[in-house]
């Protein structure tokens, strides 16, 4: 693989990090991240990434706009195939699969669900939005999707909300109620790990803690990958948090470490509010 001047030397100066990086606990991780670099073009987004999650648990990625937390959570399911002119080195294996050595992207995507920083719901009815992956994937039996709906809907704690109203537009919910939906139709391709980019930006706090809950509840049946600028919420919600800087991770540790005792001063000096 083709690999730039600087990567090199990036490479060589973080060696001594990547242990910190992919510590954790002996077992085997849910997703293992191994000198992941990536390139818009011929700029660099990513240096050198490397980092274990482990299953059903939250996993915040904090730090500066333009950092690299986004472009990183992306790899995680491929969403930067999409992007004309990327390029990636290094290796992600999700459950023992190198997934840039797959062509199965469809099964990725089903397997590894994503939640955007907006609600990006169809303009469809709230029943039709939860079921159109399990109809696109062929299930077209009425009470097989009606049991699908309602155990999403359910798992996004929002059935009590919506369950008399299941064929209006989802589009005249609130805020807060259209994310959880959008939550409630990746629930139902019946993933197993969720991305989640900022998903709470655009929302009141009422919604935001709402959401917060619905993530603590989720990570006994998920695992769960969460970009977020708000320290309070990485600390509520996550067991470990990455801190990213300049393309690099900084910092990965309990999240009570990170946010009590960082190692690095720059992860101090942002978690602090010294700068970002």
């Amino acid at each position: 693989m083709l690999m730039s001047t600087t990567v090199i030397e990036r490479n060589n100066a973080e060696k001594g990090n990547l242990s910190q990086m992919k510590q954790h606990s002996g077992e085997a991780a849910k997703i293992s991240v191994t000198d992941l670099n990536l390139f818009y073009g011929e700029k660099q987004a990513l240096y050198n990434v490397s980092l274990d999650i482990q299953e059903k648990e939250v996993t915040a990625l904090i730090g500066p706009s333009g950092c690299g937390k986004s472009t990183f959570l992306r790899t995680l399911n491929r969403m930067n195939d999409l992007i004309d002119g990327v390029k990636i080195t290094g290796d992600i294996v999700v459950d023992n699969e190198n997934i840039y050595r797959s062509n199965d992207v469809i099964k990725l995507r089903t397997k590894v669900g994503m939640v955007f920083q907006k609600p990006n719901l169809f303009p469809m009815s709230i029943y039709d939005n939860v079921a159109y992956g399990p109809r696109m994937q062929g299930i077209k039996n009425k009470k097989e999707l009606n049991k699908i709906v309602e155990e999403s809907l359910r798992g996004a704690a929002i059935w009590d909300e919506v369950k008399d109203r299941l064929k209006t537009s989802a589009l005249g919910l609130s805020g807060g109620q259209q994310q959880r939906v959008c939550i409630a139709r990746a629930i139902a391709m019946k993933p197993e790990i969720i991305l989640m980019d900022e998903p709470t930006s655009a929302l009141d706090p009422i919604s935001t803690l709402k959401v917060e809950e619905l993530i603590t509840h989720m990570k006994k049946d998920y695992t769960i990958v969460i970009v977020t600028h708000n320290m309070q919420q990485a600390a509520r919600v996550s067991d470990k948090t990455a801190f990213f800087l300049n393309g690099e991770i900084i910092e990965y540790d309990e999240t009570d470490h990170i946010f009590s005792m960082p190692k690095d001063q720059r992860t101090k000096d942002y978690v602090t509010g010294r700068f970002g």
